[in-house]
């Protein structure tokens, strides 16, 4: 997959030289990047590592988080630990390893509308951009029941505004940056290999966040162009909770050491999803 973005990059780096040797066969653009486009984008989107990503409890309900869960003889009910990813297993090591599979990268894809002025070798304009990313990120802890315990977050769809501005030396080629604002409906869900607890989620899905980054477009003719581009996203998601209720007396619903039988909310200790997209993009200028 690298090596396939790489020999991308490299064979749309090379189509600048060959428009102005002659060798593309095409004649050099001096229409410039003035106008409206559409088009799309495609490519993979990659999580950074999150392995030192936890639980985090609030068994009294007063909404301060990073309460220990006890067992009833005093112990750390979660003294198994946790791990950055999906659980495999009900058990599982400390900090990750066999016990969990990593989260999950994958394909992505949008389409897009946007506008740019060309002054001078200066370009600058605004791109909407609309789809969907294949990505998953858990986190999972693991109790000593044995039991484990997965929150899970994806992406259902994302829109983004972005300005953009640049440079193009020759009216065909140009290398730009990008940022804005971006709203996205993050699907959370929650998971437990033990069913002696009731689990309760909530939190809003639809998140604002923002994008940025840059890239390299290149006009082929009057009306195409292609491109590179890299982008980071980044949303604030830290109010999805999961409340574990009833039967008295688990280590959930435990008074008599500091906890409520009104049970105990889990959240995320990471709040902030985030990943990096590589994209090749298309567009027809009108």
């Amino acid at each position: 997959m690298k090596a396939y973005l790489l020999a991308a990059v490299a064979a749309l780096i090379s189509v600048p030289a060959m428009a102005q040797d002659g060798s593309g066969g095409d004649p050099a653009v001096t229409s410039g990047f003035s106008g409206i486009y559409v088009g799309a984008s495609g490519g993979y989107d990659v999580q950074p590592n999150d392995r030192g990503a936890t639980i985090l409890f609030d068994r009294n309900l007063d909404g301060r988080f990073g309460d220990t869960v006890l067992t009833g003889t005093g112990g750390n009910a979660f003294g198994p630990g946790f791990c950055g990813g999906r659980a495999t297993a009900a058990t599982g090591p400390v900090n990750g390893g066999n016990g969990c599979r990593k989260d999950k990268d994958g394909w992505a894809y949008n389409a897009r509308v946007g506008f740019d002025h060309q002054s001078g070798p200066i370009v600058y304009g605004v791109v909407g951009e609309f789809g969907k990313s294949h990505i998953s990120d858990s986190v999972t802890g693991f109790s000593t029941t044995p039991a484990n315990y997965v929150m899970t977050r994806e992406i259902g769809w994302e829109a983004a505004v972005r300005a953009r501005a640049g440079f193009t030396p020759n009216d065909s080629t140009l290398f730009y940056g990008t940022f804005g604002p971006s709203y996205a409906r993050i699907d959370r869900d929650f998971s437990s290999s033990q069913s002696t607890n009731s689990f309760e989620q909530r939190g809003k899905r639809n998140q604002f966040g923002f994008q940025g980054g840059g890239g390299i477009e290149q006009r082929i003719g009057d009306h195409f162009s292609v491109g590179m581009e890299y982008v980071y996203h980044q949303y604030q998601d830290n109010d999805f909770r999961v409340r574990a209720a009833g039967p008295a007396a688990t280590p959930f619903t435990n008074a008599n050491n500091g906890g409520t039988v009104s049970g105990t909310d889990f959240r995320r200790s990471d709040d902030k999803f985030n990943w990096h997209s590589l994209r090749a993009t298309a567009a027809f200028r009108f």
